[in-house]
């Protein structure tokens, strides 16, 4: 049989065989490297078990993409297929000329289907060469092991069956494998469960992590030692992170130390999202003195930041490349603007988005920043949305961001004189004021896409918007 053997007859060879219960991997190795995909796709959904245990021995590439077939995980066909594995591994087989890598991240769900028509056709995608290691994870050239690649995701009290499945497996197998997550997601997986799992992953493949557990201070600090492990990272995500009740200030200074010490190890982090993080009034300077290379997102929301914290970020140096911030839900009110200011003039060479929704930032604050915004050539997208800004100062800006070429999308607050004395909005007066700002937009500029959005509403969380007529929220 020649890789020219028409598909038809290779599906018709290939279903014959699924049905012998005697199939032997010398069997298969006789067999065409385009067939492997197709036969495999069919005994995987058929849960024919004990072909795929066979299939697993047999594989003629380097990497085993099953991420993708796992959409709707089946405990007794995942098992088969570590059966097969465990035979490739106590059997002795050299890995370096078959399969190396279980790959069981989420690819797109037509990968399979692609992989399987290409060959067909007499050719190999990129995905069944030999791949090298990239660069980042530690996979050493030469080495026997096999490697397992991960995307976790671990949000309940308890794993779900196959992953439970897979760590057993792992644990009892130690020396024999080499486990690589790139993305960490962490919940809701009570925090012992947490350090099992992550003692049997290689923390320097993790290339993105994100927590959000409603954890307090003093569990963050009990996390960090496995955050310093990942000198790889590239993103890191912490949202909901609570003071306990009662908590020292000596105890709150060590949790907080412990954790930004850990940005000492993190040569590569570009990306930092911190939401609804309570120990940062204060220590945002201590952060800040830890970071080791230049940002390019910072991402703080919904947090409490005081004048000291704004300015030791405008003087930070690992900001001077940031190209985004947002500060959506901070409280600026009442703070002086001059560090923003100076921040806006820092990264105005690289900034492509800002968004300062819901700082309650009145009309002296906002024309204060604007001369800094108008030199941030590089903006694409700008949102004010939720600061109670009034017609004049909201005309005034709209002609300073007039020689900003970039921006594609602009998302502005209703103006102040929308709402009543009681801050009940007036939606024709909201329409009347939106067409009037939409007619200055069109003289001063050709424009991309603008929009006036109200407040939330109280009931359904939505905004109203303007555009070329008022959207009302859902409710």
């Amino acid at each position: 049989m020649s890789i020219q053997t028409p598909p038809r007859l290779l599906e018709l060879v290939g279903r014959s065989l699924l049905r012998d219960q005697a199939l032997a991997v010398c069997t298969l190795e006789k067999l065409p490297m385009e067939l492997f995909p197709p036969l495999f796709m069919e005994a995987f959904s058929r849960r024919h078990c004990e072909a795929l245990k066979v299939m697993v021995q047999a594989w003629p590439f380097p990497r085993l993409p099953l991420g993708s077939l796992m959409k709707t995980p089946c405990l007794e066909t995942f098992q088969a297929v570590l059966d097969g594995l465990d035979a490739l591994l106590t059997q002795g087989v050299r890995l370096r000329r078959k399969l190396q890598v279980l790959d069981l991240q989420d690819v797109s769900e037509n990968f399979w289907m692609v992989w399987s028509e290409a060959m067909a056709r007499g050719y190999l995608p990129n995905a069944t060469r030999r791949r090298k290691p990239a660069r980042d994870c530690p996979v050493m050239r030469g080495q026997q092991r096999l490697t397992v690649f991960i995307d976790l995701c671990l949000k309940s009290r308890t794993l779900d069956e196959c992953l439970t499945c897979l760590f057993l497996w792992v644990k009892q197998r130690e020396g024999l494998l080499h486990v690589c997550c790139k993305k960490l997601k962490v919940l809701g997986t009570p925090l012992h469960e947490i350090k099992n799992i992550l003692n049997m992953v290689n923390p320097e493949c993790i290339q993105e992590a994100e927590v959000n557990c409603r954890w307090r201070l003093p569990d963050l600090a009990e996390f960090t030692p496995y955050l310093g492990q990942m000198r790889n990272l590239h993103k890191l995500t912490l949202s909901h992170v609570d003071l306990p009740r009662y908590i020292s200030p000596e105890q709150k200074k060590e949790s907080v130390t412990q954790f930004t010490s850990q940005f000492l190890k993190l040569h590569h982090l570009q990306k930092l999202y911190m939401n609804r993080v309570s120990f940062l009034e204060g220590h945002l300077a201590q952060l800040l003195s830890c970071l080791k290379a230049p940002l390019k997102t910072l991402t703080i929301t919904n947090c409490v930041l005081s004048e000291s914290d704004l300015r030791h970020l405008s003087q930070s140096p690992s900001i001077s490349q940031l190209t985004t911030l947002d500060l959506s839900g901070i409280s600026l009110a009442n703070l002086s603007l001059v560090p923003l200011q100076l921040l806006l003039e820092k990264v105005a060479a690289t900034l492509e988005y800002l968004d300062l929704d819901d700082c309650g930032i009145e009309d002296s604050q906002v024309n204060a920043v604007l001369p800094a915004l108008s030199r941030c050539f590089e903006l694409t997208t700008l949102s004010l949305c939720g600061n109670p800004i009034s017609m004049a100062t909201l005309e005034n800006v709209l002609s300073h961001t007039i020689r900003l070429n970039n921006l594609r999308l602009e998302l502005y607050p209703a103006p102040r004189e929308s709402y009543d004395a009681y801050g009940a909005l007036c939606r024709r007066r909201f329409a009347q004021l939106g067409a009037e700002l939409m007619g200055r937009v069109k003289d001063l500029r050709q424009t991309k896409r603008i929009l006036f959005c109200t407040a939330c509403c109280p009931r359904c969380g939505h905004r109203a918007f303007y555009d070329l007529e008022v959207n009302q929220c859902s409710c």
